[in-house]
């Protein structure tokens, strides 16, 4: 009998697009670590690929259009549906110094877009399922290349302050965690200090490829 695979979107940012910071360019499909999860669950699952460089929870950038991740969450939901799993991991961006926001506000955008998320009741499969993952934080440096007047002042700092948020966002929605800098491995490129470097990207796919069996 033929098995139905379940369904797990992965919405980010530049790091869940697969940008790779040492040619400015983007990781392949043999190395970005949405790949490298689908090949490892095998085909009981169906691994989605939703990162758009510059995304952030829920502000709208200034600069450039279509960013909100809010906005952007229901017609992407319903996009792939049914939905078995959604994995959210943003919050790098919302800590460039023009958006001038605190950990605080950032983690209230993560749980506006979570908790949107979570009515979108026409996209689930079967009951909401959202893993929540705090992104590894900028690493010191960032300032002195070439992304650094881009981000501004404070943002390695504001990113060291997110996973503890939010966790706590996470066990308020009864959604699964995980911090990404807990995981052994996963660190950032030197040439902008805040984009995962190649082996981060293989780290990070293997933890998820453990994870995810037990909760979807």
């Amino acid at each position: 009998m033929n098995t139905i695979p379940k369904t797990i979107v992965c919405f980010g940012d530049s790091n869940t697009h697969g940008y790779n910071s040492s040619n400015m360019g983007r990781f392949t499909e043999k190395e970005r670590w949405t790949c490298l999860l689908a090949d490892l669950l095998g085909s009981d699952y169906l691994v989605r690929e939703e990162g758009l460089s510059g995304r952030t929870t829920s502000f709208e950038d200034p600069l450039f259009e279509g960013l909100n991740g809010f906005s952007y969450i229901h017609a992407c939901m319903l996009t792939h549906e049914p939905l078995d799993l959604l994995i959210i991991m943003l919050g790098t961006n919302d800590v460039k110094e023009r958006f001038g926001a605190t950990p605080g506000n950032i983690a209230k955008g993560l749980e506006r877009l979570v908790t949107k998320a979570l009515r979108t009741s026409e996209a689930w499969r079967n009951q909401p399922n959202i893993l929540i993952i705090a992104p590894p934080p900028i690493e010191e440096g960032y300032y002195e290349t070439d992304i650094g007047p881009e981000m501004g002042v404070g943002c390695m700092e504001k990113s060291r302050a997110l996973a503890p948020l939010y966790q706590k966002v996470a066990q308020r929605l009864n959604c699964h965690f995980l911090d990404a800098a807990s995981i052994p491995g996963v660190g950032m490129y030197p040439y902008d200090h805040m984009h995962l470097s190649l082996e981060g990207h293989r780290c990070l796919a293997t933890k998820l490829a453990e994870l995810i069996p037990q909760i979807c």
